[in-house]
């Protein structure tokens, strides 16, 4: 391998760890791969191929979080950008906010998104203001004020929305 080859695999490599091991097609042409380089690499098992433009490095292990990540590369739009926010339910789960166990991954995504829903998801369609979100490593969730406004407007129980509260209340005290 040549020194520009390893430099290629070690960006690539960077890259994806710090994406829960998926990057785009677009994200490895821009570290140096060419497409048939990306098949060569699907065909001897290097990379694992999990959707339309979508790979994943299999020699890193599955994150706790591996289906939000997922879902947000699924999000993406042309121009490579993931438009889905984690929210509602899901947010409060992630922040620790709730005992609920959502049957179904919340997101919200703009309101011009036209791909249709994943059976394990439910969308929701808002314009979410960049002081509404946070990063978090791979995705991307609703700020917990942002998320308690989501979640009373989405159904959560007054009960539920009372304890979460509360319990972002003591762990600020804390």
């Amino acid at each position: 391998m040549s020194g520009t080859r390893r430099e290629t695999a070690r960006n690539l490599m960077s890259l994806a760890q710090s994406q829960g091991g998926y990057f785009t097609a677009k994200q490895a042409l821009e570290t140096g791969y060419e497409y048939p380089q990306i098949v060569y690499h699907v065909s001897v098992g290097n990379f694992e191929r999990v959707g339309h433009g979508l790979y994943r490095l299999p020699t890193i292990p599955l994150g706790e979080n591996d289906e939000l990540i997922r879902l947000t590369f699924w999000s993406r739009n042309q121009k490579d950008e993931p438009q889905a926010v984690v929210s509602h339910e899901s947010a409060l789960v992630l922040h620790g906010l709730t005992e609920l166990l959502p049957n179904r991954i919340h997101l919200t995504v703009p309101q011009s998104f036209r791909k249709p829903t994943p059976k394990e998801c439910v969308l929701h369609k808002a314009k979410l203001e960049p002081d509404d979100i946070e990063e978090w490593e791979g995705f991307r969730v609703t700020k917990p004020l942002r998320t308690f406004v989501d979640a009373a407007d989405g159904g959560v129980s007054l009960e539920q929305l009372g304890k979460a509260i509360a319990e972002a209340l003591v762990s600020c005290l804390t």
